[in-house]
């Protein structure tokens, strides 16, 4: 008998190994977790005969288990039924983490009884890599119709099916992350072209539907002054909806933006701050809409469906959020923002021809010199200055800057600094004496963030003495004889720093010399592979056209600047004033 015995137990266990490898292939071969579910019901059905069967999966974050796939349960427990650690035969085998046979349910006093006709139950948990995945629950009508051997049986498909199980929930995880981002990429560049609200709303709910189902779809919003979300947008079963406007504070919605959290509700019908605005919805989650730390709205969708809304749907959401409120602020404030950049454009026409009265449009007639002048500004308006102003018989102080910044602040503030040269130059003979005055009564008035380059060169004609001080303009060039110098002239920008002196450089200037004074927006130039067109090439420049013209030499440096810079976007103001000694 013992031999016999043996022989029978050494066959059981060859065609138990033969099932287990089967177990282990039909549960490798999907990561679709509805596929896989229905699997493991087929396999434990060939080995163990029952009358109900339910999946039941565990959420870590509600420490909770809920059926993901039943056979024979009715479908209200399927959807409804949330089983805590501990609670009912299947709670407490996750609990204890130990497969629970109960061969008669009257006669256990933790059996949730769901349906009056069981008789027994056998519940087995599911654990992968140390942490909790469901349990495996069959029930029969019968009593006793469980053993010892089945509960053994159940205990090894548990254990190979539950790292597949929990892949495959890792692999949907992923799946939705992965159409999550998908989606935001898509959402980025639609939504950047969308600047109609109601088409963009319209298309965000058409894109909402494609990560998440809803039977009605809606966005808010805030009217701060009458403490409000105003419906913009509401879609249910495609049609558009026109309803109320809500209270903040009240309701789902208005509760969301009040306290700036994401409000979910299972039940809405169970929950007294619910407004009933569709018939039917049981389920609701508001989702604010938060933009530099201002709630600018709320969006909200709802479902027909009991507990339709889970945390990854949350989590969905909230990753969507920042981008849905830039994108609707944006929207909202395009109608805005063009009216003011009408009232702009004209003022800045405004501003356009008043500058062109303040800095001079041709070169004044200066004894010794022909001049070429060139001002190109990156804006309507430069913040780029130069100036002339007669000093005594024969002699003309020059000078030549740039304000902080671009466009209208850099414009005005570059004005400023013009009215007060015109002010301040008759009276100081020497321009490192201007350029400290000037300092000096800039600090007085000071502007934040604002301050000024500013080159101050004194022409004395009748000796061709030519005194420079320099406040952090680019130092000038000269060519003579085909060789370029560059006089050394250093100095604080002024506007910066109090008590500040400056340098003066004395250059004994011959006929046919010719200086370049440039703004940094003409050497400062980039190509399109990010390279500086730089002094070098201004340099170059001048030695080819030197035998030319001032004007002609300001045309020639802008054709090379313009060629260099070919498919590019000029960033700064670029201006030139070119002095020739005759």
């Amino acid at each position: 008998m013992p031999v016999k015995k043996t022989a029978v137990r050494f066959e059981e266990r060859a065609e138990l190994l033969d099932f287990l490898l089967e177990v282990s292939a039909i549960t490798a071969e999907t990561l679709d977790l509805d596929r896989l579910l229905d699997n493991v019901a087929e396999i434990i059905k060939k080995v163990i005969p029952y009358q109900l069967f339910a999946i039941m999966l565990y959420n870590d974050k509600r420490k909770t288990l809920r059926i993901k796939h039943a056979i024979g349960h009715r479908e209200e427990i399927c959807k409804h039924l949330n089983v805590a650690l501990g609670e009912g035969i299947t709670g407490l085998a996750a609990l204890e983490r130990q497969a629970i046979l109960v061969p008669d349910v009257t006669k256990h006093p933790d059996y949730l009884n769901a349906l009056d006709a069981v008789q027994s139950e056998l519940a087995v948990p599911m654990v992968a890599r140390g942490k909790l995945v469901g349990v495996i629950d069959i029930q029969s009508t019968k009593i006793g119709t469980f053993t010892e051997y089945d509960r053994a049986i159940l205990k090894l498909i548990a254990a190979r099916v539950a790292s597949a199980i929990d892949n495959a929930r890792l692999y949907r995880r992923v799946d939705q992350q992965n159409r999550t981002f998908k989606t935001l990429h898509r959402v980025s560049q639609e939504f950047s072209s969308l600047l109609d609200v109601d088409a963009l709303l319209g298309k965000l709910a058409e894109i909402m539907r494609t990560l998440i189902s809803y039977d009605s779809f809606s966005l808010f919003l805030v009217d701060e002054e009458q403490k409000v979300l105003r419906r913009k947008f509401t879609v249910r079963y495609d049609q558009r909806m026109e309803l109320d406007n809500i209270p903040l504070g009240k309701g789902l919605t208005g509760t969301a933006a009040l306290t700036r959290e994401t409000v979910r509700v299972d039940d809405t019908l169970a929950d007294p701050r619910y407004i009933a605005s569709h018939p039917g919805i049981r389920s609701e989650v508001a989702l604010p809409l938060i933009l530099k730390n201002r709630v600018i709205g709320v969006l909200d969708l709802e479902s027909e469906k009991f507990g339709h809304y889970t945390d990854e749907h949350v989590r969905i959401l909230q990753t969507l959020a920042p981008q849905i409120a830039a994108s609707v602020e944006n929207a909202r404030l395009y109608e805005e923002v063009a009216i003011r950049e009408q009232k702009m454009e004209k003022d800045l026409q405004a501003g356009r021809k008043l500058q062109s009265v303040l800095l001079p449009s041709e070169a004044p007639e200066v004894k010794g010199l022909e001049i070429g002048i060139g001002l190109r500004p990156a804006r309507q308006i430069s913040g780029d200055l130069f100036d002339f102003f007669e000093h005594g018989e024969d002699n003309v102080v020059i000078a030549f800057g740039d304000s902080s910044g671009k466009g209208a602040a850099a414009a005005l503030y570059g004005a400023l600094v013009s009215g007060l040269l015109r002010s301040l130059a008759p009276r100081r003979r020497r321009p490192a004496e201007l350029l400290k005055a000037l300092n000096e009564t800039l600090l007085e008035r000071k502007v934040e963030a604002q301050y000024v380059t500013l080159l101050v060169i004194r022409w004395e004609a009748n000796t061709r003495m030519l005194t420079m001080a320099n406040a952090g303009a680019a130092t000038p060039l000269i060519i003579r004889k085909g060789k370029i110098l560059k006089p050394r002239a250093e100095g604080v920008p002024i506007g910066l720093l109090d008590t500040r002196d400056y340098d003066e450089v004395q250059i004994q200037m011959n006929p046919g010399d010719v200086m370049v004074l440039y703004s940094d927006g003409v050497s400062d130039g980039t190509n399109v592979d990010g390279d500086e067109f730089g002094v070098d090439r201004i340099s170059s420049v001048m030695k080819r056209s030197s035998a030319s013209t001032p004007k002609q030499i300001v045309d020639a440096i802008f054709l090379d600047l313009d060629s260099f810079t070919e498919g590019t976007e000029q960033f700064d103001d670029q201006t030139l004033l070119v002095l020739k000694v005759t």
